[in-house]
């Protein structure tokens, strides 16, 4: 380096969500993600809906993301921000109810928040990146993690600042 001129860092960023990718893509990250939600276990395995819907409204040209609304997600990210894992059962219990065999038609999904008519979002306060730490997802604060994921996600796609810092809803 020549005295005097700075070291310019080139740093690669998502064009979906803005993260930075230093070490692994958002998509590697969430595979990582998913293997931790597969197993079932705690923290990760009772947080897998909120994970995929944050990760997928977040990304929407990733291929899981699929066309159409993205109301079920959004749902499932005000279950949990508004009830904790609590809201996500009782949402999940009114699904299944509404699914059953002796109920005719499909389960009604509880009304969806409205979002503004604007382009998505490419820039989000808290990303997979934010929730992987370093990379590997770590148990301790992963819940609190998630919450500040999921509410960054909806400010955002709200066209609310989407630079909060984590843990502030």
């Amino acid at each position: 380096m020549l005295r005097g001129h700075p070291a310019t860092v080139s740093v690669t960023r998502c064009a979906e969500c803005g993260a930075e990718m230093a070490a692994a893509s958002c998509e590697e990250k969430f595979e990582r993600l998913l293997a931790l939600d597969h197993s079932q276990r705690e923290p990760w395995g009772p947080l897998h809906g909120v994970v995929v819907a944050c990760f997928l409204l977040q990304h929407p040209g990733h291929p899981l993301a699929g066309p159409g609304r993205p109301g079920p997600r959004l749902v499932v990210l005000r279950a949990f921000l508004d009830g904790g894992r609590e809201g996500l059962r009782a949402l999940t219990a009114a699904l299944r109810r509404g699914n059953s065999h002796r109920r005719r038609g499909a389960p009604s999904w509880p009304a969806e928040p409205e979002l503004p008519e604007r382009p998505a979002p490419t820039t989000f306060g808290v990303t997979i990146a934010d929730v992987s730490v370093d990379g590997g997802f770590p148990a301790a604060g992963h819940e609190e993690r998630v919450r500040a994921w999921a509410a960054a996600t909806l400010a955002a796609l709200a066209g609310e600042d989407a630079r909060r810092p984590p843990g502030q809803a």
